[in-house]
């Protein structure tokens, strides 16, 4: 029986929150199905990604609430609202989603995730040490975070009340208000010592946050391990599929690339003309692939331009492109590349970079539910699914995560 229901709004951040069960030993499985029918899954923790990052706020208010509603009368005993841990997408409007659709007075919100430089002070949230709108986050070209003060961001999507408080201790009392409860967290042990205040004033049965929260959920909410995690051997070749801007990930590729990674970076035609892949020339830039894959052990794919996004941006502009028809049809690119080396014998292990990405390519091989097994580095998943009878493995993470020496570390640790 489902006791704990996720509602995430990307793939990547629904596997990171959804992993810190699996790591416990507890049946978890993450689906992109709003419409799922709760009888036909009899894991513990239930993640559903409702893809509503990119859409209008109305639109993904009305999908959570539904949702919500959903798993009230189904039974489910909790519902954890994933949000993302720089506060994209629509944080207030699914926020009050949860909270309306509830019918329940208060609904916690800890944001922070401090095991990657995520914390929250006095209602501002900081990442690596600055305010999340002086970080990457808020220079993203899709869609900037232009709050650092999350009750204030909250307030832009929900008219319900917002608070902010401080980190609750072993002296501290739960707060008695109505609405968005926003707290602080410099430490995981901040997390905890929270959420066992908010749990003996029985606040938990909905709250929201994203993985630094839900990695203390397993012991906050009691749920009982139901199988050992392990750690399966994989293919030691490894291909890095990237389609995230974010600065930390570009840096994390270059390091890669001066160890030794081979390293494509697609044109802007090849990522932004409907058919390309169909004509001569994209043809053979797909068997180019499958020879750069061939030769090397250790490759990327990669959708940025070298030295900035700047020649895609006018290809798009020349084609009328919008913004977030650009999202689409580059992560869209992406999918079917990895559908159309995804029988190669060429193939090794698959990692995957930014929610859009894992989607497209997910979608382009006909998954739709991954199995979290454990992390490799700290928000950097390992999952495994099902291809035509096979188990599959693949490794996801956001663009925002993970050290500059990432990828070399990983492609040592999956050799071992």
């Amino acid at each position: 029986m489902i006791l704990l229901l996720i509602i995430a709004d990307d793939f990547t951040g629904a596997l990171d929150t959804g992993v810190q069960f699996a790591a416990h030993g507890v049946s978890t499985r993450v689906i992109v199905d709003p419409e799922v029918d709760f009888s036909a899954y009899h894991d513990s923790v239930l993640v559903i990604d409702t893809e509503t990052r990119h859409l209008a706020a109305g639109e993904a208010f009305d999908i959570v609430a539904r949702l919500t509603r959903k798993a009230r009368e189904a039974g489910i005993r909790y519902i954890y609202k994933k949000t993302d841990s720089a506060l994209r997408g629509n944080i207030g409007a699914e926020l009050a989603a949860v909270l309306t659709a509830s019918g329940c007075k208060s609904l916690p919100f800890l944001p922070a995730f401090p095991q990657t430089g995520r914390v929250t002070k006095e209602g501002v949230h900081y990442v690596d040490g600055v305010p999340v709108t002086e970080s990457p986050f808020g220079i993203d070209p899709f869609e900037p975070v232009v709050h650092s003060v999350v009750t204030e961001l909250i307030g832009e999507q929900c008219q319900l009340p917002a608070f902010s408080f401080p980190a609750l201790s072993e002296a501290s009392q739960a707060p008695s208000q109505e609405g968005i409860l926003v707290f602080d967290a410099s430490t995981p042990s901040d997390l905890l010592e929270t959420g066992k205040k908010l749990a003996e004033a029985d606040m938990l049965s909905i709250m929201a946050g994203c993985a630094g929260f839900g990695a203390v959920l397993p012991e906050l909410l009691d749920i009982a391990p139901d199988r050992p995690a392990a750690l399966p051997k994989l293919d030691p070749r490894l291909l890095v599929v990237c389609g995230s801007v974010n600065s930390i990930t570009l840096a994390q590729l270059d390091r890669a690339e001066k160890a030794g990674f081979s390293r494509l970076r697609l044109s802007p035609e090849q990522k932004l003309e409907p058919g390309y892949w169909q004509t001569e020339r994209g043809k053979e830039a797909l068997q180019g692939i499958e020879d750069m894959l061939a030769s090397h052990s250790h490759c990327i794919i990669e959708s940025n331009d070298l030295g900035g996004n700047q020649p895609t941006a006018d290809y798009a502009a020349a084609l009328g492109i919008d913004r977030e028809t650009l999202r689409v049809r580059i992560s869209g690119c992406l999918g079917y590349l990895v559908g159309e080396i995804f029988a190669s014998p060429s193939l090794g292990t698959l990692l995957l970079t930014g929610g859009d990405t894992l989607l497209q390519c997910m979608n382009c091989v006909g998954v739709n539910e991954l199995e979290p097994l454990c992390e490799l580095e700290r928000g950097v998943v390992l999952a495994r699914f099902t291809y035509n009878g096979c188990t599959r493995y693949v490794i996801t993470k956001s663009g925002g995560f993970g050290q500059e020496t990432l990828l070399t570390n990983l492609a040592e640790q999956i050799a071992d």
